[in-house]
């Protein structure tokens, strides 16, 4: 139906891709003025150059209509969906002028969220069987793309921490040097915020996370610790707050630190450090 894709799509995500479009198109495109008739008609794919999770077909689609709403586009596979070397993802079809003025800020999309699923995928696959950790992702997101970044870590299989400095209590290093203590740090969270919000605290030793317990948080934030120091922090901890692990998390530290018996562990890398997946957008014909 006409307007569905960008119906799906927050105003922000819009924004962020008449953004986008203005930034590398919005002079005009000289090279296709000078080569390419303006009545010729084409059809391309996009085709995954690698094994990939697939993100952002939403915003691919708003990007092509954008520039030419006469561009249709057909998918082949689902968000989420993890697609083998040489398959194909989508089909476009339309002006040939317009599928070139728009592909590469729809291919930008499409990679960058494409491989925050893929690398999220990677990190949930390495939990060990039958653990109870989830991977989260965090506020290190790129500026402007948080929103379309966490969906690709929930395509992934991941799990979405807080969206901004608004969806939760998160009391830090910094909070507590300035309230004085991890108990006033709390208490004064626990006055102030709303009954709905979740109060979790980052803790660097042992020793605070028994403050932490003793004063109420609902969650405790295991901050840069190794697996033994996070299991004898599980121990202590017995089940009565949630367990977060963070700090420098790997694909090869993340299953020690799961089966060292934490809740969550929430991963920067997933959306600071993930690679675009490698896709191409090929004409078939004109």
């Amino acid at each position: 139906m006409e307007g569905t894709m960008e119906q799906s799509l927050s105003p922000g995500a819009l924004k962020l891709i008449d953004l986008a479009l203005d930034e590398d198109a919005g002079r005009g495109d000289v090279t296709t003025r000078l080569t390419v008739p303006a009545d010729a008609i084409g059809e391309g794919r996009v085709i995954a150059k690698a094994d990939v999770v697939i993100s952002g077909l939403a915003a691919f689609e708003a990007v092509m209509r954008r520039v030419d709403a006469r561009i249709k586009v057909a998918r082949r596979v689902s968000d989420g969906d993890a697609v083998e070397r040489n398959a194909v993802i989508l089909t476009a079809d339309g002006p040939l002028a317009s599928l070139l003025v728009a592909e590469r800020t729809a291919l930008n999309f499409l990679q960058r969220l494409s491989g925050v699923a893929t690398l999220t995928r990677r990190f949930v696959a390495t939990l060990p069987p039958g653990s109870k950790a989830v991977i989260a992702d965090t506020r290190k997101t790129t500026p402007g793309m948080r929103g379309l970044e966490k969906i690709a870590v929930l395509h992934g299989g991941g799990r979405n921490h807080r969206a901004d400095l608004a969806g939760g209590v998160l009391i830090k290093e910094n909070h507590i040097a300035a309230a004085g203590s991890i108990v006033a740090a709390i208490a004064r969270c626990r006055e102030g915020a709303p009954h709905s919000l979740r109060v979790e605290v980052e803790v660097q030793s042992e020793d605070d996370l028994r403050s932490a317990i003793d004063a109420g948080a609902d969650a405790v934030l295991l901050d840069n610790m190794d697996p033994e120091r996070i299991r004898r922090c599980a121990e202590i901890a017995g089940g009565r707050v949630v367990l977060e692990a963070s700090g420098g998390v790997t694909l090869e530290t993340v299953a020690a630190i799961a089966a060292a018996g934490v809740d969550v562990i929430s991963v920067g890398a997933l959306t600071h450090s993930a690679p675009a997946a490698d896709l191409s957008f090929l004409l078939e014909g004109a």
